[in-house]
Order: C-alpha cells, then sequence, then structure tokens
C-alpha cells in the first residue's frame, strides 16, 4: 500500500474549498506566482486598479463601511485621551470617573463623545452587515470576507462590553454581574471562562483590571488588524458588491483560480524539467 507524498497532500490541501477561499494563489515559485504573491500583499498593493461606476453610487454602501472605520478612529483617539485620567483600580476608578465630570477641562465632553460614538458604532455595523447580506455580499468570491466581518461584529460587541465595567459605578456592576452569570451557565466551558474573564469568583479588581485589557489593548488591536484584512479583500475580490451579476462575478472568480492553479502546475513542472 503507497501512501501519498508530501507534495500530494499539499497538493489536496491547495485544492480544498476552504483553502481557496482563503488563500487566492498558490506558492510563490515562478515569475507569475511571484508577481500574484506582491499583488496579493496588502501592503504592497492595497490599492485597486479599477473601480466599478456602480460602487461609486451612495445606494451602493451608505458610507457604512468608511462610517463605521471613522467611529473606530474617534473611539481610538478618545480612548487613548482617557487612559490619561483612568486607573484601573478600585475604587480610584470611580473618582477618576467623577474627576472627568467635575475635575478635568472639557472632560464630560471626552467621555460623552467616547460613549456615544461607540453606541453608534454599535448601530452602523449591525446596518452594514445587514446591507451586505441583503447585497449579497457573502457569495462566492466573497464568502471569506464576509467571515472577516461577522468577526468585527462581535469584537464591536466584545468591546462594548467590556468598556461597561470601567466607569466601576453600580451600571457597570450590576450589568457585568448579569452578563458573566449568563456566560457562567454555557454548558462544559461557561464558568471556565467566567472565571477566567473576572480573575476569580467575584466582580473586583481583577476583573476591572482584565476587562480594562480587553477593551483597551487586546480587542481593539485584534478589531485594528481584521480592519485591514477587510479592505484588503473588499479589493482582492473584486470591488464592492453591488448586488448585481453576482452571478457572471462568481464564473469569472472560478475562472481565475483555474488559471492559477495551471499556472502553479505549469511552473512547478518547469522547475522538476531544469
Amino acid at each position: 500500500m503507497t501512501y501519498p507524498s508530501r507534495e500530494q497532500w499539499l497538493e489536496r490541501l491547495r485544492n480544498n474549498r476552504v483553502w481557496k477561499s482563503i488563500f487566492r494563489r498558490g506558492p510563490a515559485r515562478t515569475n507569475r506566482t511571484r508577481s500574484l504573491a506582491i499583488f496579493g500583499n496588502v501592503f504592497l498593493h492595497i490599492l485597486p486598479v479599477k473601480v466599478r461606476e456602480k460602487s461609486l453610487r451612495v445606494r451602493a454602501t451608505y458610507y457604512l463601511g468608511p462610517f463605521a472605520f471613522f467611529l473606530f478612529v474617534v473611539l481610538t483617539v478618545t480612548g487613548i485621551l482617557l487612559m490619561l485620567y483612568y486607573h484601573p483600580a478600585a475604587p480610584q476608578a470611580y473618582y477618576d470617573m467623577k474627576d472627568l465630570r467635575f475635575v478635568v477641562s472639557n472632560g464630560v465632553l471626552l467621555r460623552n463623545l467616547h460613549r456615544l460614538a461607540a453606541q453608534a458604532m454599535v448601530v452602523v455595523v449591525f446596518w452594514h452587515m445587514y446591507h451586505v447580506f441583503y447585497r449579497g455580499g457573502y457569495r462566492p468570491p466573497r464568502q471569506f470576507n464576509w467571515v472577516v466581518g461577522v468577526g468585527l461584529l462581535l469584537l464591536t460587541l466584545f468591546l462594548s462590553y467590556t468598556g461597561y465595567l470601567l466607569p466601576w459605578d453600580q451600571l457597570a456592576f450590576w450589568a457585568i454581574t448579569v452578563g458573566t452569570n449568563i456566560i457562567g451557565y454555557v454548558p462544559f466551558i461557561g464558568h471556565r471562562v467566567r472565571f477566567l474573564l473576572l480573575g476569580g469568583n467575584i466582580i473586583g479588581g481583577n476583573a476591572l483590571l482584565r476587562f480594562y485589557v480587553l477593551h483597551c489593548v487586546i480587542l481593539p488591536l485584534l478589531a485594528a488588524w481584521l480592519i485591514v484584512v477587510h479592505f484588503w479583500r473588499i479589493r482582492k475580490d473584486g470591488g464592492l458588491s453591488t448586488g448585481e451579476n453576482e452571478k457572471r462575478e462568481e464564473r469569472e472568480s472560478i475562472e481565475t483560480t483555474q488559471v492559477e492553479q495551471e499556472a502553479v502546475t505549469v511552473g512547478v513542472n518547469d522547475e522538476r524539467k531544469e
């Protein structure tokens, strides 16, 4: 009984539908595939070569994606400014919130701008997801970017949730109490996830510090990385989905993938001959 070689296993993996959805090209072994590697790099080739006229219309997107990104930038800037006046420790966190209201110049404006931008971002991202779904943006070749968008939606909700505890007032305390208790009822792993989030069995200083790190470091970095991937895949998947000619785009995507695979096969055969 003969077993498939390493090259055969890799070839089967590259021909998988899931693999093709994520990676649009093969290994960079020839001049053609090396060029494709440059074109597929977000830093080297992020700008589109051409843009459809229909995608520039307001009805195509209502500029929901750029508006959500603008709100993310506003939240980043206001969040950095709020970090200058905040200590993630109990009970100092509550005193810092009081100082923002009564002591810091324009502190109320800064905090409300951050809070209202967060609420607006949740609404805009939900609206954006609905509009993309209505336009058929989940169909090939955009199915991977749809998954990235769902990940950004979940991160937006997690960012909003983790920011709830930071004021360290009664509203924050009981909101996190209810939320973590709900998480604790998840079968098998719920109590472990709750313990990991709170840093113990009660809401105290450990929970405040962990929510602060999640809200200010971990989740924003993940969101920024997915935003870059999201913008990059929009350009690589043929631009924005306008809800028209989706079948033609899907057929062209399949033909392009076949041509790329044939180029990779020819390049491998040429290298073996050499």
